[in-house]
């Protein structure tokens, strides 16, 4: 992909639920670009109908474009009717917040949410793009994908969100091969500070992770007795999602969800 188009559709990646519309100006200075640069860009994708400018605010926002692409997708991979009521189950076992990610480029794109009843809760958005190497979900997508897919992330712009984020990549590739063995990623506090994760991936139809189901819950109440209910919900949650969509495990996934399960139960 020529670093023009690459630079083009990133831009889609700013709009989110939160903020589904944003000014020429916004967009240039959080992609870093010049004005006359992002104008071209908009104006070529909105000729494909992937964004349109509002006549009354000048303001973009996502076009007709994506909701037909989404459309098809949706009809020839079917996710969202699998994956909501399993997020709604995993929040309801669970008490916390649930989401699930797939895989879109250089990140995860989340598709589908159930947030936690309590009053205090970890919230996401639709659309949100989290970092491979700053959640859950990221470690336990990238023990399970193809070996470029974490070679890239290993080899890119490992930035910051906070303290307790690594950006070291000998360190996170040891955070990876953590999460193969175990079959789930967990990170605390690494993307948002009293936020921690647990995720399990799910497979594709070739027995490689596409995406990841996860559980965040505020640091300050997470337990021993918390985490391996979440840790086995999520395992669950990610094998029936794999099943629903018709994705398959790989070869000795199951054994390692067993040996799992196993030590946290205290079982043989």
């Amino acid at each position: 992909m020529s670093s023009t188009v690459a630079k083009a559709l990133t831009l889609l990646d700013h709009f989110s639920e939160t903020e589904p519309e944003i000014g020429l100006s916004d967009l240039a200075r959080r992609s870093r670009l010049d004005k006359a640069t992002v104008h071209r860009m908009l104006s070529v994708m909105a000729d494909a109908g992937l964004v349109e400018q509002r006549h009354d605010t000048k303001l973009y926002r996502l076009g007709a474009g994506i909701l037909r692409l989404a459309r098809i997708r949706e009809k020839a991979f079917p996710f969202a009717s699998v994956l909501q009521p399993e997020l709604d189950l995993l929040a309801h076992e669970t008490g916390e917040t649930a989401h699930a990610s797939l895989i879109s480029g250089r990140a995860l794109a989340t598709v589908g949410i159930c947030e936690s009843s309590k009053a205090t809760r970890v919230s996401l958005v639709v659309g949100e793009v989290l970092p491979f190497h700053t959640t859950a979900s990221g470690l336990a997508t990238l023990a399970f994908s193809q070996e470029y897919l974490s070679s890239r992330v290993l080899t890119g712009s490992l930035d910051g969100k906070t303290s307790f984020t690594l950006t070291d990549p000998e360190e996170l590739n040891a955070r990876i091969e953590i999460a193969r063995q175990a079959g789930f990623g967990e990170t605390d506090q690494t993307h948002e500070i009293d936020v921690y994760g647990v995720a399990a991936p799910f497979f594709d139809k070739t027995g490689l992770a596409c995406g990841a189901v996860a559980v965040a819950t505020p640091s300050h109440r997470m337990t021993d007795a918390l985490r391996g209910q979440i840790i086995g919900a999520v395992l669950r949650a990610a094998q029936s999602i794999t099943a629903g969509t018709g994705g398959k495990l790989p070869a000795g996934y199951e054994e390692i969800v067993r040996k799992t399960l196993s030590l946290l139960t205290g079982t043989d």
